[in-house]
């Protein structure tokens, strides 16, 4: 099957996070097709292997099969596909899908991994499933959209806060902040904290940055209590139970929850996988650069839990994420497949390493994922 067609299979079956069952019975044909050994695992994530299943040598490909919601018709349109998920991160994982055949019959001693993870969109329930169960692999590539010229070796962590006040009604009158406004005073001091923390000229991956993502208002005349769920991005470095430790200390009566959590993750550069990469994006043509994204992946699960050489690498421009408008070039997508077919190529040692060159520095993305 040409890599366009499974991406757009993919892209015509809806897949929400904890709704990707029919998009995993595809995927998982697809890959039967085209020779993986597949198999569903506990969670729901698609699993595909290829090579010796005795081999010493494993690279695992984690992708994902989950996207945030919303339709988008799919249709190809002036060498563009479009359709919810082309970039974040169908794409990236169909890339894989066929890179990991087309270089499977040279890839003696090693066996390829490809999973399509669930709820990578909500908390990594698939990549948690892994970190808790899988051997570390060698290597390990996640499939999320780094342009096909782009190595991402870092995400941001995050962490959620659930801020719940419920006081007796009074009047409007009254001397008392309402609940809302004691809300607003609690934001206020986070955003005042994250500001101070952040020296001017702190670059954004590097910054504490919180979200305002909802808050509301109820009551029934006897109580009136306001709700408000914040999001923090976390910087490399950061003490996260002292951070926790300072918030409940602004709370003031209200309860407070962190209900979610991952750490922030950075990756060696000087890596056999990232030499690999390297020399692969030269001999497609392109001009490879590292990335740092302020958002997070299943980098920030498995990354820690293995301590193997990670990255993240896939077609696509990740200002697409998640937007109305989210659609991949045809042409960066073959050429993202080629460039992984030859850097698993260069592991497997059927091509020559080259050393990394070039003041390569790593810079935040100005997209989030």
């Amino acid at each position: 099957m040409d890599g366009v067609d499974l991406l757009e299979g993919l892209l015509r079956i809806p897949s929400p996070s904890g709704g990707e069952v029919k998009v995993a019975s595809f995927l998982a044909d697809r890959m039967a097709e085209m020779g993986f050994r597949v198999r569903r695992d506990e969670v729901g994530n698609a699993v595909g292997v290829l090579g010796d299943p005795e081999a010493r040598r494993t690279i695992l490909l984690l992708g994902h099969m989950d996207t945030v919601p919303g339709w988008i018709p799919v249709r190809r349109e002036g060498g563009q596909l479009y359709g919810r998920g082309a970039v974040d991160a169908k794409g990236p994982l169909a890339a894989f899908v066929v890179a990991a055949a087309r270089a499977a019959p040279r890839l003696e001693g090693i066996r390829v991994v490809v999973v399509g993870a669930v709820e990578e969109e909500a908390r990594s329930r698939g990549a948690h499933h892994l970190a808790r169960t899988m051997e570390p692999p060698d290597h390990v590539i996640i499939g999320e959209p780094s342009g096909w010229q782009g190595i991402t070796l870092g995400y941001k962590g995050t962490l959620s806060v659930v801020y719940r006040l419920v006081r007796p009604a009074g009047h409007s009158a009254g001397e008392r902040p309402a609940p809302a406004e004691e809300a607003v005073a609690f934001w206020n001091r986070l955003a005042a904290h994250a500001a101070a923390f952040n020296p001017e000229g702190t670059r954004r991956f590097n910054q504490l940055t919180p979200t305002l993502q909802a808050i509301r208002t109820f009551g029934d005349g006897l109580e009136e209590g306001v709700e408000m769920r914040i999001g923090l991005r976390l910087p490399p470095g950061i003490d996260v139970p002292a951070l926790q430790r300072q918030i409940r200390t602004w709370c003031d009566g209200a309860e407070l929850a962190f209900p979610y959590s991952e750490p922030p993750f950075l990756a060696g550069k000087n890596t056999p996988l990232v030499r690999a990469l390297l020399g692969a994006i030269r001999a497609e043509g392109g001009r490879p650069r590292f990335k740092l994204k302020t958002g997070t992946s299943d980098m920030n699960v498995v990354g820690p839990a293995w301590g193997c050489p990670i990255v993240a690498y896939g077609p696509g421009d990740s200002a697409l994420d998640h937007t109305p408008d989210e659609h991949i070039e045809i042409e960066a997508f073959r050429r993202g497949v080629n460039v992984l077919v030859q850097a698993l190529e260069t592991l497997a040692g059927r091509l020559t390493t080259v050393p990394l060159q070039g003041d390569f520095r790593l810079t935040p993305s100005p997209h989030p994922l």
